[in-house]
C-alpha cells in the first residue's frame, strides 16, 4: 500500500466516524451553510499578487511547522496582511489540523477561505459549507474522474468553488470537468517530497485560460512569483515560508510588498 492509498483508507475510517456523529441533515441546517460564499477566483484575478496564504501547523515532511499559535491569530493576521485568500489545513493525521480550524477562520475573517483537505466523500463538502468553507480541494491522484465530477457538482449547488489540484498534464486531461474554476498544480513530488517550481511552468501552456491557474508548493522568493506571473499564474498558495515565522501575517504582509515592487 502508497502513501496516497494509507491516505485514503485512514480518511475513510475518520468520515465514517465523523458520521456517526454529526448527520449530513444536521450540518446542512446550520447558519453557516446557508450563508452566501465568498469567490476565491475573483480575489485572485482582481488582484495584483495573488496570495492564498495557508494555516499550516505541520506536514509530512517537516514535524513541526508551527503549532504554538493561535488560528485565529495567524488567519487574522494574513486577511491583515491583504491576502486573496486563506488555505486552512483540516487534516488530523498528517498535518494536525482540525475541522474547528475552519469554524474559527471563518468567525475571525471575512476573507475567502479553502479548505484543504484529503475529500473523498460528498459528507466532506457538506461539512466544509456548514463550516464557512468558500472553495474546497479536489484531489486529481485520488480520485477518480467521475467522483471528481461528482464532487463539483455537489460543491457548485453550494455556491462554492473547486480547486482541482494536479501534478502532470496526463492527471489534468483525465479530471478536468466544466464545474472546475481553478486549477492548482503542486510542485511537490509525492514520492520525494521535493519541490521543483519548473512542475508550474512546464504545466502552464497546457491550462487553457478559462482556467484561474495556480502554483502550489516550494513557494519562498518574490521572484519566483513573478516569472509565474509571466507563465500566466493568477494564484500562489503559500504555507510553510509564511508559517516558520513567529508572526505568519507579518511575513505574508512583506512578502506582498515585495511583489508590489514588480507592479
Amino acid at each position: 500500500m502508497n502513501i496516497l492509498e494509507t491516505i485514503a483508507a485512514n480518511k475513510a475510517r475518520e468520515i465514517a466516524f465523523r458520521k456517526k456523529i454529526i448527520s449530513r441533515a444536521l450540518l446542512e441546517n446550520t447558519q453557516l451553510f446557508k450563508r452566501p460564499t465568498f469567490s476565491l477566483a475573483d480575489s485572485l484575478v482582481s488582484s495584483e499578487f495573488g496570495i492564498i496564504a495557508e494555516h499550516k501547523r505541520r506536514s509530512p515532511s517537516r514535524p513541526i511547522i508551527n503549532q504554538s499559535l493561535p488560528v485565529a491569530d495567524v488567519v487574522q493576521g494574513y486577511a491583515n496582511a491583504g491576502v486573496c485568500g486563506i488555505s486552512v489545513l483540516t487534516d488530523t493525521t498528517y498535518f494536525g489540523g482540525c475541522i474547528d480550524d475552519i469554524l474559527i477562520a471563518r468567525s475571525a475573517v471575512a476573507t475567502p477561505l479553502l479548505r484543504k483537505e484529503f475529500i473523498l466523500d460528498e459528507y466532506q463538502v457538506v461539512e466544509a459549507k456548514s463550516t464557512g468553507a468558500d472553495a474546497i480541494l479536489l484531489l486529481a491522484c485520488m480520485l477518480k474522474p467521475y467522483e471528481i465530477k461528482n464532487l463539483s457538482v455537489l460543491a457548485m449547488s453550494f455556491g462554492m468553488e473547486i480547486l482541482l489540484e494536479v501534478r502532470d498534464l496526463e492527471e489534468f486531461e483525465r479530471s478536468i470537468c466544466p464545474e472546475i474554476s481553478l486549477v492548482g498544480v503542486n510542485n511537490r513530488n509525492l514520492k520525494d517530497f521535493k519541490t521543483d517550481v519548473r512542475t508550474s511552468l512546464e504545466m502552464a501552456e497546457h491550462i487553457p485560460s478559462e482556467f484561474v491557474k495556480v502554483s502550489e508548493s516550494g513557494i519562498n522568493d518574490a521572484n519566483i512569483v513573478h516569472e509565474l506571473r509571466q507563465a500566466g499564474y493568477q494564484g500562489f498558495l503559500i504555507g510553510e515560508h509564511f508559517m516558520k515565522n513567529e508572526n505568519p501575517g507579518l511575513a505574508a504582509r512583506a512578502f506582498i510588498n515585495e511583489l508590489m515592487a514588480f507592479a
